[in-house]
């Protein structure tokens, strides 16, 4: 409805401003004529927005061109019907003459209305695009859970199973977490504080099986938004990066500093491990997690939604910076 009452008051400015030097416009005339375009636009708004479930049934060239003839319909009576008014009480109101006023009129909402529905159909067809990428992406980050991964950690599971029982229980549902997760990638979304969960879960694993080699140091700065909505493994697969691409491959290990904070409605995480030097580093990841992420993070909260990532004296970096309303 906003988009059609724009388009009305566009045309009204065009006229006004063409330059062809029929017609002196003054404010009165202005206004009369944005009354009477918004009148029109908002007529055929309800009425599209009435008619939407016969429209549907529908290919969608055929339920356009039914719909820009019911707008025409429409605005010819509704033309008819002013022209009409004015004249009786004003025969010198300045009114072309009917049929050039009703003709023209219908002619004006007829394109705008097919320019309208044109502009629907291609910002659909742009956001479902949006939508199948986005979760194209989960999918193929739902996959990325490696199996080497899996078999280590199992290996892991089973050298403890004898030795000590209650770690191999809580390294098998902190497992058992991690893959439920993984499997409900694309479904729905997560919150801060699952994520936060879900990435404490994989760091317990992997703590287990790196030891002492893998410290991990949390920054929680309150209040933080635990409730806010975020896409499913946003968090886990940048912290699994610091381990994978940075602690594993230092021989002497590392800590991996993760750090939270909400200021200014904005929700900033940063993951910051040590890393080998940078021509080492840079080709054991393609990056594609990361891009995943961001992509699905710019999708669920649009330009205001940010991420960084750089690698410098010895340590890699990963920033997020999220709208928190």
């Amino acid at each position: 409805m906003a988009t059609l009452l724009g388009l009305a008051e566009l045309a009204v400015i065009v006229v006004v401003l063409a330059p062809d030097g029929a017609r002196d416009w003054d404010v009165g005339a202005v206004l009369r004529a944005s009354g009477f375009a918004l009148w029109l636009a908002l007529t055929v708004s309800v009425l599209l927005c009435r008619m939407r479930p016969f429209l549907s049934r529908w290919e969608p060239q055929t339920g356009s061109t039914i719909g820009v003839a019911l707008s025409a319909l429409v605005a010819t009576a509704a033309a008819g019907i002013v022209h009409a008014l004015f004249a009786s009480v004003d025969a010198n109101s300045g009114l072309p003459g009917f049929w050039r006023f009703v003709g023209g009129s219908a002619a004006i909402v007829a394109l705008i209305t097919a320019l309208a529905l044109r502009y629907f159909y291609v910002i659909d067809g742009w956001r479902a695009q949006v939508n199948a990428n986005a979760r194209a992406e989960a999918d193929a980050l739902q996959a990325r859970i490696r199996p080497h991964f899996l078999f280590n950690s199992m290996n892991m599971i089973a050298s403890l199973v004898r030795r000590d029982p209650d770690v191999a229980e809580r390294a098998v549902l902190d497992l058992s977490d991690l893959f439920r997760a993984a499997l409900g990638a694309g479904e729905g979304n997560s919150t801060l504080a699952a994520e936060v969960e879900l990435a404490e879960r994989y760091l317990s694993i992997e703590s287990l099986r790196l030891g002492p080699r893998l410290t991990v140091e949390w920054d929680r700065r309150e209040p933080l938004p635990w409730q806010l909505a975020m896409p499913r493994l946003s968090l886990q697969p940048l912290v699994e990066n610091a381990v994978l691409h940075g602690i594993s491959r230092l021989p002497e290990g590392g800590t991996v500093q993760i750090a939270l904070e909400a200021d200014a409605g904005t929700l900033r995480v940063r993951i910051r491990n040590p890393a080998p030097v940078v021509d080492e580093f840079t080709p054991h990841g393609s990056g594609h997690a990361q891009r995943s992420i961001a992509h699905r993070l710019a999708y669920m909260f649009g330009p205001r939604a940010r991420m960084t990532a750089a690698a410098a004296d010895g340590y890699y970096v990963c920033e997020l910076s999220l709208p928190v309303a």
